[in-house]
């Protein structure tokens, strides 16, 4: 019995001692970079053109709404006078109703292009009279730039125009050539414009060498555990699916219901579903976060990160308790739409309920339905799914990450990068086909407030923020194109 427990023991020292070894072997994935070369930003004037822009209503076009046609027009003659070097040097495609595609060739055309780029576009604003500006006032005050789209996503524009400007008013030109795509759509589903200019470079077999759109920011307290702002890089995003669910019957006087109506049948389905969801599972975008946070973290978190193979399932019971984080580990359901009776003393002839499905990369749509069929296991409740897959997952060995590390890390010096899993949809996921290297970053920091005011209410942007922002884009540019 002795030797038996010595011998457990030295197995257990034996697997403590891999563990801590791993750990201590869980060495920072961030670059050492050069401070980011000079690029002079009049912050002042730079606000005053994306206030400006702010002023357009450029609402696009959704259910029992019309496209701000006017508006577009008019950001986009803002556009030609504000930025003259980039409307007389770089070749100008008008794609779709409103959206646009800027060519700026590089010397050596055998290079692989770089494309940047954003949505000028904005979400609808309610109840205008309880912002603190008005958002379509374009206000700058305070140290911020006020209004609709200051963060999503004109700020990002703007910036992109911005830096471009500068650079050909320096001199510069690339090697590689840089193309800009403006979307004019992404709020809607993006269909009209970067899906068509996606498919315009597929017709003209354009391969990219990399892209990058909006999405994380350099998130401030958002990393629990990491004390250091984090550049939260989106190298996949979720799919998004419409699952509708139908059960009908005779219908009849509620007065003399059966044991089951369509009502309780569709619910019972509903249930069944929020009892039986998706396995988490820490993979993909949410998986690389954590190899790339893991090492700034304190001892205890990174022992956990260092060894997912035998930690994982706590690291998914504890985040799946989180609704922001459950949602980077699975394929989620949630009913936004239900119908039954028009009159409460009539029994439903049909019940009807849709679900916004969010799809995890690696999951399909197809997935989806042998889910919903297998948990439901009802034949009176009618199926129908549909929507986009999710995207495929960046790569994170190619130069075009290295560069995009290594320009952030050069502008914000104290901040670290990480890739993580873009859970909301944005326009990169028409170029995936064009690209193994699809970004998605604001070069903006934002805190857990801030977060609030995207599509919500008082969206700003402060002043040295975006002239923080324009200096990213000039340095990417240099470091991605010579």
């Amino acid at each position: 019995m002795k030797r038996a427990l010595l011998v457990l023991l030295a197995l257990a020292l034996l697997f403590v001692s891999a563990l801590v070894v791993r750990t201590l072997r869980f060495d920072s994935r961030q670059v050492a970079a050069e401070p980011a070369e000079p690029f002079p930003v009049d912050a002042a004037k730079a606000a005053g053109r994306l206030a400006k822009a702010l002023r357009h209503r450029t609402i696009a076009a959704s259910d029992g709404m019309g496209t701000e046609d006017a508006a577009f027009q008019a950001l986009q003659e803002q556009f030609v006078a504000a930025f003259p070097r980039v409307h007389a040097e770089l070749a100008h495609e008008a794609v779709g109703a409103h959206a646009h595609l800027y060519t700026w060739k590089g010397s050596e055309p055998g290079l692989k292009p770089v494309l940047l780029m954003g949505h000028l576009d904005v979400v609808p604003v309610e109840a205008e009279a309880t912002w603190s500006h008005p958002p379509f006032g374009g206000v700058v005050a305070d140290g911020y730039i006020h209004g609709r789209g200051t963060l999503d996503d004109k700020g990002s524009v703007l910036a992109i125009l911005e830096a471009v400007e500068g650079l050909l008013a320096q001199g510069y030109r690339p090697r590689r050539t840089v193309m800009l795509a403006l979307g004019a759509d992404e709020e809607v589903g993006g269909r009209d414009g970067a899906a068509r200019v996606a498919a315009l470079l597929r017709e003209r077999g354009v391969r990219l060498e990399s892209v990058l759109d909006e999405g994380g920011p350099i998130g401030v307290g958002l990393v629990p555990g990491v004390a250091a702002p984090v550049a939260l890089v989106g190298v996949a995003e979720k799919g998004s699916a419409r699952v509708e669910l139908v059960v009908r019957s005779a219908g009849g006087h509620a007065s003399m219901p059966p044991r089951q109506t369509a009502a309780n049948t569709l619910a019972r389905a509903l249930v069944a579903l929020e009892e039986h969801p998706f396995k988490p599972e820490l993979r993909g975008g949410t998986r690389a976060l954590f190899e790339y946070v893991g090492p700034e973290m304190g001892f205890g978190m990174r022992l956990l990160f260092a060894n997912t193979w035998l930690f994982s399932p706590v690291i998914e019971r504890q985040m799946a308790a989180s609704p922001s984080t459950n949602a980077t580990l699975r394929t989620t359901f949630a009913a936004t739409m239900l119908e039954g009776s028009p009159k409460p003393n009539v029994l439903p002839s049909q019940a009807r309920a849709v679900l916004n499905v969010r799809i995890l990369p690696g999951d399909s749509l197809e997935d989806v339905r042998t889910h919903v069929r297998k948990v439901v296991d009802d034949t009176r409740v009618e199926l129908s799914a549909e929507g986009d897959e999710a995207s495929p997952v960046s790569r994170l060995d190619t130069e075009g990450w290295r560069q995009l590390q290594r320009s952030i890390r050069q502008v914000f010096p104290d901040v670290l990068v990480a890739p993580f899993l873009t859970v909301a949809a944005t326009d990169a996921r028409y170029f995936h086909p064009l690209s193994d290297s699809v970004y998605r970053f604001v070069p903006v920091r934002m805190n857990r407030e801030d977060l609030t005011r995207m599509h919500g209410r008082d969206e700003r942007l402060s002043i040295e923020e975006h002239a923080a922002a324009i200096r990213f884009y000039a340095q990417y540019l240099r470091n991605t194109t010579r």
